[in-house]
């Protein structure tokens, strides 16, 4: 996992410079007003603050279109640019109006960078680890927070304050951003996958990989092309080859899909469920009644939860080698189209690498098709090889098993999942040929159920046989056409990449899963900018000032200003194991349950700090309660609300939109970060502390209802598996 972890630190180094320019303006505003006498206005020291939002709002108006047609990684090195070029500006300042000058173009960096740097990574990460990956950006904003504290505070403790230079240290860290950038990070195999550019997609994968074969995990990217689609949810049970089953649910052989093992003549068969097999009913109880004891609970939240809650609570981070399972075009029972298939793929059995082996030489307009190798393609002996992704949380180690008893790479493409292709011929007024592709996952937990097979009245089956419960997301896939079914000569109806490779297009946000992605990620972004955090960040130092910080330190002979900034470089320093309990926590537990657990302790944290600033209990007393509290606030914020709703909105969006769909959220964002930071100083001039913080209060309270009602979880999935579950619980809602 070294590339993927390195590349996603190097891109997080962005949030680290937005995490800088929070703090030192936070404490650098306190000498602005003074050298600029705006003491008595505060609407010009709210602006100030404010232009940083103003300048990401308006570039990320249009980010998302470009990064979805220019590229993630060109979008990043502008970011850096606009960082190193407001530092000079800044540190230059003659008047408050260069100085917002400064503030816009910083603002432009800020948006670029917290827009697109959750996209990236969760592009290049394995599913497996992509939560702990996206939590980076949070832990190293705030490093640069503390490290922007230490020098503000520093800097504070001479006679006269240099704000200019306080500002302008930001484009030192930002060159360094910018080398980073052009010369470490690689452009996101996912964008280039959707450009067609299919050749520099497989040698970026083969570097954040560290491996030669990526076939299965291209194939999971070009399914990504596609934008929701006709999604349902089959059922299958998967056994041995050999064995057969007596019952009247469970399909004929000419709908199996032949599954195959780590070695030849070892292979198994999933049997779709037509009815209410005896099979069925081992693990379907279990959802049946999660579901009507989450009535309330939006369709998709539910759908999502069935699928997690059936697989054991192992944690998908542990890295543990499982079996093959898996290949590519098979379907048993329908030998006469292998033979046919065979002969039209001659050319690839005759020795030719395509995808699988990336020779330097090839170009994207000589790939076949990037979803058909040579290892792949061979029906009865054919292995694919190991690729990234694992069975772990399957457990299918009993039916895996070679000879020797040694477990082998899985054929995966991450939690569990795995990607096959059906090609299925339907008897009607005339015939109708065509591709199915289906994630197929196991539910329930893994292992033997002959016991309960046994026990069931009208099941037959060999008391010393294991069949597992699997759940198939099926769909056509991205590469499909009938129009071209008899032009191309790779398979039936198979397109290249390139031809089906599109621009973003606005139409597909009115698909309904990508509308219902929209309105989990708005809804999220609206909350957490509104339940205040981000404007207690910045006014920090005041804020800890008017709670009488100055008590504390009385004893030390450190000025009021000094005593503040000291304190929130303290209250940063002290949030940083709450990031890293979050970074562990993220691909654990997941994202739903951290919500649903730290907002409310956030809440209890705002109310205690009501409590604080309206109740009178002594200055010491109530300026210990009042540091607490923000600190608790800081903690839980963290832990949580601060960077799960980025997370998500970085995970629910199909691959040719999600720029566009990420601008949109972070746009609503910025929008309402504008009105928060904005309003803070007036609000804590008319309503005070305890108002501001129990209206803060009472947000948090609506964001858990919120996330309960109508956020799902998302760990551990592949990112085209998310959209194909959204499309699913998309269509039950409406």
């Amino acid at each position: 996992m070294g590339g993927p972890v390195l590349v996603a630190v190097a891109a997080a180094i962005g949030n680290f410079l937005q995490g800088w320019d929070t703090a030192t303006i936070a404490g650098a505003v306190l000498y602005v007003k003074r050298e600029f006498k705006l003491e008595s206005e505060p609407t010009i020291e709210g602006l100030i603050i404010a232009m940083s939002l103003i300048g990401a709002t308006c570039i990320t108006t249009c980010s998302g279109y470009i990064s979805d047609w220019l590229g993630r990684r060109l979008l990043l090195i502008i970011s850096s640019v606009f960082y190193f070029l407001s530092g000079i500006v800044m540190i230059w300042s003659p008047n408050v109006y260069i100085l917002l000058l400064g503030r816009l173009m910083d603002g432009f960096g800020v948006g670029l960078a917290v827009t697109l740097v959750p996209v990236y990574i969760s592009e290049t990460a394995p599913p497996e680890i992509r939560g702990l990956l996206n939590t980076l950006p949070q832990f190293t904003g705030s490093i640069g927070m503390f490290l922007s504290y230490c020098m503000v505070f520093g800097m504070s403790l001479s006679t006269i304050p240099n704000w200019r230079l306080m500002l302008g240290v930001l484009s030192i860290p930002s060159l360094v951003y910018f080398a980073l950038t052009v010369f470490f990070l690689p452009e996101s195999p996912r964008w280039l996958v959707s450009k067609g550019r299919m050749c520099e997609a497989i040698k970026v994968l083969q570097r954040l990989r560290d491996r030669e074969d990526v076939t299965a995990e291209m194939a999971l990217l070009v399914e990504g092309l596609g934008v929701g689609g006709e999604t349902s949810i089959e059922e299958y049970i998967v056994g041995p080859a050999n064995e057969d089953i007596e019952d009247p649910d469970i399909s004929a052989d000419r709908d199996q899909i032949k599954l195959y093992g780590p070695e030849p003549g070892l292979s198994w068969v999933a049997r779709p469920v037509t009815g209410r097999s005896t099979l069925g009913l081992v693990s379907r109880h279990g959802s049946i009644a999660s579901q009507s004891a989450l009535v309330p609970v939006d369709p998709v939240v539910t759908l999502f939860g069935n699928i997690h809650a059936k697989l054991p609570e192992t944690g998908s981070m542990q890295s543990v080698l499982f079996p093959h399972f898996g290949s590519m075009f098979s379907v048993g029972g329908n030998q006469a189209r292998h033979e046919e298939w065979d002969e039209d793929e001659s050319v690839i059995r005759e020795g030719e690498d395509y995808l699988s082996d990336a020779a330097a030489g090839d170009s994207d307009d000589n790939l076949h098709s990037p979803l058909i190798s040579r290892q792949t393609t061979t029906v009865e002996t054919g292995i694919v090889p190991p690729a990234q992704g694992s069975f772990a949380n399957l457990r299918l180690i009993s039916l895996m098993q070679g000879n020797d008893g040694e477990l082998v790479g899985s054929t995966g493409i991450g939690g569990g999942w795995q990607l096959v292709w059906k090609w299925s011929k339907k008897e009607s007024q005339e015939k109708e040929e065509g591709f199915k592709r289906i994630y197929l996952r196991q539910e329930g937990t893994p292992g033997s159920i002959r016991g309960s097979l046994v026990s069931l009245s009208g099941a037959v089956a060999p008391s010393d046989s294991k069949y597992v419960k699997a759940v198939a997301l099926v769909s056509q896939p991205a590469l499909f056409s009938k129009e071209l079914m008899k032009e191309h000569p790779v398979g039936p109806a198979m397109i290249h990449p390139t031809e089906t490779a599109q621009g973003p297009s606005w139409s597909d946000l009115f698909e309904p899963g990508v509308k219902h992605a929209l309105l989990v990620g708005v809804g999220i972004q609206i909350l957490q900018q509104f339940s205040g955090i981000n404007g207690v960040l910045y006014y920090t130092p005041q804020i800890l000032k008017q709670a009488g910080v100055v008590f504390l330190l009385s004893n030390m002979g450190i000025s009021s200003a000094s005593a503040s900034l000291l304190l929130s470089g303290i209250t940063i320093l002290l949030m940083l194991p709450s990031i890293a309990v979050a970074m562990r926590l993220m691909d654990i537990a997941g994202r739903r349950s951290l919500l649903l657990t730290t907002i409310p302790l956030l809440t209890i944290s705002l109310l205690v700090l009501v409590i604080g600033a309206i109740v009178k209990m002594g200055n010491v007393t109530n300026a210990a309660l009042s540091t607490i509290s923000v600190v608790l606030c800081f903690f839980f914020f963290v832990m949580g609300f601060g960077p799960i709703p980025n997370i998500l909105c970085s995970e629910i969006f199909p691959t040719r939109v999600r720029g566009i769909c990420i601008a949109v959220c972070f746009l609503i964002s910025w929008i309402c970060n504008i009105i928060v930071t904005y309003s803070l100083p007036v609000l804590l001039k008319s309503i005070g502390l305890g108002g501001l913080f129990g209206m803060y209060a009472v947000v948090c309270a609506v964001s858990w209802v919120f996330v309960f009602v109508k956020v799902p979880e998302t760990k551990g999935m592949p990112l085209e598996v998310i959209m194909d579950v959204f499309s699913v619980g998309a269509k039950r809602t409406s």
